[in-house]
């Protein structure tokens, strides 16, 4: 029996061929450090770094090239934007939506910087009111930090107008685009964007250990960093850098994943964003239609595959979500994530706390198929 991949929202998978093909290209053929040596292979290695970035700052709409920064992961460059941006005493909005990813440096900055947090609530379907947001703002409010879709619900966030509403408030803007990036189109000058974090291994199609964050100019000037030490600038000092992206580019970049993701970066542009999410959508929406046409399924988030990604998170009534994943994985080889999803704030706003649910999350790669199987899966499972 074919397996089938339901678990894109956590990783996605499979990686396009390029990718793999870019990866071991560079582990065979460059395999050197960029900007630590004046050999060939070296600025070999500098020269796709540098076409990286710049795919990635046009991907975005960015500020320069120079403004993208590579970490490991998001969950690393929300905290560089959060633990570098947040001063003592200030007054943060975020939404009851979150991933732990913004909700545990939140609670850190709490403590360690006094800072206070107001949550926006969502209704139940996790979509977010925009005057919610405008109500919590006050004297001493400095910066919205927030998803641009739930993990959990796959509800898209009206980022646009938070945007706007940001730049008329003077506030700065972090925004984690774990779930849309490479998926739905993203313009960081139209949105009104400060920092934007991604990562690689999700909707931008390339591998796990690379992510990273844009940072607009007015941001990094009060931005500081978050860890020091060689960055093959600048050597002669025992200071940091102060320029970008060296400032926050501390130590030996993950080169073989930056290659990865350049390659993944080129398929999708090849593919088209509009093409992706079209795709998906068409795929989610006969999922939701079967769904309902189930007896015993609960479905959680918005029934309009436009208001939403390819997640979609259900339980079968009088079923613990861990036992229906163990079922459908060991009977019917269809992969899902059960239990809270690294999102107990947003289990508790639609109401499934702590039980948790089965997420199901589509990818590009993911066929009619395999939606007609999983719809076949649950049927006989809820009866």
């Amino acid at each position: 029996m074919k397996k089938i991949y339901l678990d894109n929202a956590s990783t996605s998978f499979p990686k396009p061929k390029c990718v793999i093909d870019a990866i071991s290209n560079y582990m065979t053929e460059i395999g050197c450090n960029p900007g630590r040596g004046a050999y060939e292979q070296s600025l070999d290695s500098g020269r796709m770094v540098y076409e990286a970035r710049k795919l990635i700052n046009d991907l975005f709409n960015g500020p320069s090239p120079n403004n993208v920064v590579f970490t490991k992961n998001i969950t690393e460059s929300l905290n560089i934007a959060m633990k570098g941006l947040f001063k003592t005493n200030w007054h943060i909005i975020t939404t009851s939506m979150e991933h732990n990813s913004v909700m545990r440096p939140l609670r850190n900055l709490q403590d360690k910087l006094n800072i206070t947090v107001d949550i926006a609530e969502c209704n139940k379907y996790g979509v977010l009111d925009v005057k919610t947001v405008e109500s919590l703002i006050n004297d001493n409010t400095k910066a919205i930090v927030m998803t641009h879709c739930s993990n959990l619900t796959g509800t898209i966030m009206p980022i646009m107008e938070i945007g706007k509403l940001c730049r008329e408030k003077g506030l700065f803007f972090i925004v984690d685009t774990a779930q849309t990036a490479g998926i739905i189109d993203i313009d960081f000058d139209k949105m009104g964007l400060d920092i934007l974090t991604f990562t690689g291994h999700k909707g931008l199609l390339g591998p796990q250990g690379i992510g990273g964050f844009i940072i607009s100019d007015r941001a990094n000037k009060i931005t500081d960093t978050f860890i020091e030490g060689g960055t093959g600038s600048e050597s002669h000092l025992e200071t940091q850098p102060n320029f970008l992206p060296d400032k926050f580019e501390s130590g030996t970049l993950n080169t073989p994943g930056i290659a990865g993701l350049k390659a993944s970066i080129e398929f999708i542009k090849n593919v088209g964003i509009s093409n992706i999410r079209q795709h998906e959508k068409n795929l989610t929406s006969l999922f939701l239609e079967g769904l309902h046409r189930i007896n015993n399924i609960e479905v959680y988030g918005p029934c309009d595959a436009e208001l939403k990604t390819g997640t979609v998170p259900i339980n079968i009534n009088g079923m613990d979500p861990g036992e229906v994943s163990y079922i459908l994985d060991n009977e019917y080889k269809i992969m899902t994530r059960s239990g809270i999803h690294c999102a107990p704030s947003a289990h508790r706003t639609i109401g499934i706390y702590p039980k948790g649910a089965v997420r199901f999350s589509i990818g590009y790669f993911n066929t009619l198929e395999d939606i007609d199987k999983a719809l076949y899966a649950l049927k006989c499972i809820s009866n």
